[in-house]
């Protein structure tokens, strides 16, 4: 199987829909980014990259980088991390409020809104906001073995002065005590985490870990225990696209998380970390064409979790 020419055929099969979808432009930074971009990139366990498109172009990840944040949390915190959010799809918006209600201020999952919220005060534990965001953007930079890996400050600006909806998930949970510190310094570690700038060369590493049980194979550093690296697939494929997470894994099957900046990063279990970058969000606000890459992807490789096509 030839990577480098399945990831070809599907930049050059894609091109003439490049720019479909809606650019998420309720953070208005993000609203300037070009809909025609497309980027892609492959990196499997021996090492090898496969690249197409604007692969080595940075792009605000946003809500892939909640896989990274939980990863802390439960390094921090265990198990005791499902006390203070579920791991069930939320069948909801991602920035919904309605559940929050219905369950004591409770988020469903980690990757929705108001859990990365949640697990932003996790990872607050015993820390300073700054300490805590400098955390998040070492442990990012280790993964991908790439000190150069940066919080975009314009992105993060757009989104503290806009992130009205987050604001009310934060003091809603706050409400029920289900936040430890103030609003102001949870949310200050949320917008930023989210606002890191990353190819997706650099995203394919960091989520390499997650490809070979929790061990970075190409510098040998275990990450996470094997079962942890499961369990965080686990919530990728089942929550990893909010109310379009279904959806996904019908199409895809593979683990996954996608972000409202167009990033999508997916995990081929024992073969590859997969990152796709095109800025066009379908109506859950998942990558559009990104979501379709990887849906080729998986047809010509057969890596779908569910087993391979028939011949």
């Amino acid at each position: 199987m030839d990577l480098q020419e399945i990831i070809d055929d599907i930049y050059l099969a894609l091109q003439p829909r490049l720019g479909e979808g809606k650019v998420a432009d309720y953070i208005p930074q993000l609203a300037h980014v070009d809909p025609r971009k497309f980027g892609m990139a492959i990196i499997d366990l021996d090492g090898r990259i496969y690249k197409a498109g604007d692969c080595d172009e940075p792009f605000s990840i946003q809500s892939v980088s909640k896989v990274f944040t939980l990863t802390l949390a439960l390094g921090k915190h265990g198990e005791t991390t499902w006390n203070r959010v579920g791991r069930e799809p939320s069948g909801s918006a991602f920035n919904s409020i309605v559940q929050l209600e219905h369950e004591s201020g409770k988020p469903r999952n980690p990757f929705i809104n108001a859990g990365a919220i949640a697990v932003s005060d996790l990872v607050l534990a015993g820390h300073t906001p700054k300490e805590a965001i400098a955390e998040i953007v070492r442990f990012v930079q280790y993964l991908a073995d790439d000190p150069s890996i940066t919080i975009d400050p314009e992105v993060a600006r757009s989104e503290t002065a806009t992130g009205f909806r987050n604001f009310a998930l934060a003091n809603f949970m706050k409400s029920f005590g289900r936040l430890e510190h103030p609003v102001e310094h949870v949310l200050g570690v949320y917008f930023h985490q989210c606002a890191l700038a990353m190819t997706c060369t650099q995203l394919a590493r960091s989520g390499l870990f997650l490809a070979a049980n929790g061990k970075n194979p190409l510098t040998g550093h275990t990450v996470v225990s094997s079962q942890r690296a499961r369990r965080i697939n686990a919530l990728m494929l089942t929550c990893g696209h909010y109310d379009g997470s279904g959806d996904f894994a019908y199409h895809v099957g593979l683990p996954g998380k996608s972000g409202v900046g167009g990033g999508i990063l997916a995990v081929a279990p024992g073969r590859a970390s997969v990152a796709v970058w095109s800025p066009g969000l379908n109506d859950n606000g998942n990558s559009l064409i990104g979501s379709l890459a990887l849906e080729m992807l998986a047809n010509r490789t057969g890596w779908s979790v569910f087993g391979a096509p028939a011949a």
